[in-house]
């Protein structure tokens, strides 16, 4: 059972950290909001990708690039949107609705984009060869948690960086762009068939 969980663990970390729009996703969110509220929802939708995955197996490979396109588009787009529309001068009396904001903002960031891509297949396909579902979602859930606070960290460090020498209006115009791009590569690459 542990060797299952590290294997699952390291095939779908390796198969994730390169190139994976995520980890770009991940940190442009972790530079608006504080850390924690944005692992809290990456954490629930990595939890339900990987459940997805687990649960659905090599299906999931299956979906039609248009559609997976279509979600991805949808989702980048939704937390541009969201960021664009973020209030620099709200007070800190408002904190406990924004955390609660940040977190719904990552988790349909993560959850809504990126279906079927190489990590989601691996841990399907996976949970289809070996007896233990349970333990290839602990482990591929676990490379994602730990993909996305590495991601999240450099995001926050790259915050208060900014926060010390850019303005929080060109920050949200960065940030619309950086997701507007990711969304339109995303969508591209679903379109295109590459994974």
């Amino acid at each position: 059972m542990i060797s299952l969980f590290l294997v699952a663990y390291g095939t779908v970390f390796a198969a994730e950290i390169v190139g994976d729009k995520l980890l770009y996703t991940t940190s442009v969110l972790a530079t608006r909001y504080r850390t924690t509220p944005v692992m809290c929802g990456m954490v629930l939708a990595f939890m339900a990708k990987m459940g997805v995955a687990v649960v659905v197996g090599e299906a999931i490979s299956n979906l039609p690039p248009l559609l997976v396109a279509g979600i991805t588009t949808a989702s980048f787009v939704f937390v541009a949107y969201t960021v664009w529309r973020k209030d620099h001068t709200r007070l800190a009396a408002n904190r406990e609705s924004r955390e609660s904001k940040a977190a719904f903002v990552s988790f349909s960031a993560i959850l809504f984009s990126e279906w079927a891509d190489v990590g989601q297949i691996t841990a399907a396909t996976l949970a289809a060869r070996f007896a233990s579902p349970f333990t290839v979602w602990l482990g591929a859930v676990a490379a994602m948690v730990t993909k996305g606070a590495l991601a999240a960290s450099f995001g926050a460090a790259v915050r208060r960086w900014i926060q010390e020498r850019v303005s929080p209006r060109t920050v949200r115009h960065g940030s619309v762009i950086v997701l507007l791009v990711l969304g339109v590569l995303a969508a591209l690459e679903a379109l295109m068939g590459t994974r």
